[in-house]
């Protein structure tokens, strides 16, 4: 058995949830327009192969204009960092059903298949519901969302206010 210890009982009601929230945003809900991994029985499943060809059919065809989402809610890990881009010396991770067999997702290849290989213009707006999932899109800048600087967003003068990774 692939599976993993731990199921997270909230996880298919979070992708059920998130579809309501979506269908209020005009996105549609066909299979063209979204595309479901989860366990289910009734959907693909969040195996490390499909999530990786879902960042790909995702991304494909992105043009500047374009407004992306994608939703994770599942097991989140880390792993040593072996690239040694990272501070704390640990690549954060996505953890597929068949992790045990196919391995982790690790942020860097997050990152080079999600976020650096869209065109610029393109929106894309990710929410990731799992463990160290604070920095799991390697991104150069963080963000922290106190009062001033949300406050410097609605001013546009928030840009200075990022902070290097």
């Amino acid at each position: 058995d692939d599976g993993q210890q731990g199921q997270l009982a909230g996880c298919h009601n979070d992708v059920i949830g998130m579809q309501k929230l979506l269908d209020g945003f005009g996105f549609k809900r066909d299979e063209g327009h979204q595309r479901v991994l989860m366990d289910d029985g009734q959907h693909r499943k969040p195996t490390r192969a499909e999530i990786m060809e879902g960042f790909r059919w995702l991304t494909g065809g992105a043009k500047a204009g374009d407004t992306l989402f994608m939703h994770y809610s599942g097991h989140g890990g880390s792993v040593r960092d072996t690239s040694g881009d990272e501070k704390d010396g640990r690549d954060e991770t996505m953890c597929p059903v068949d992790f045990r067999s196919a391995g982790q997702i690790p942020d860097d290849e997050i990152f080079n298949s999600l976020v650096s290989v869209l065109p610029k213009g393109v929106t894309l707006t990710v929410l990731m519901d799992c463990c160290h999932s604070g920095s799991i899109l390697d991104l150069p800048y963080s963000f922290t969302a106190t009062g001033a600087q949300l406050e410097a967003i609605e001013s546009g003068s928030a840009s200075p206010m990022m902070q290097p990774n």
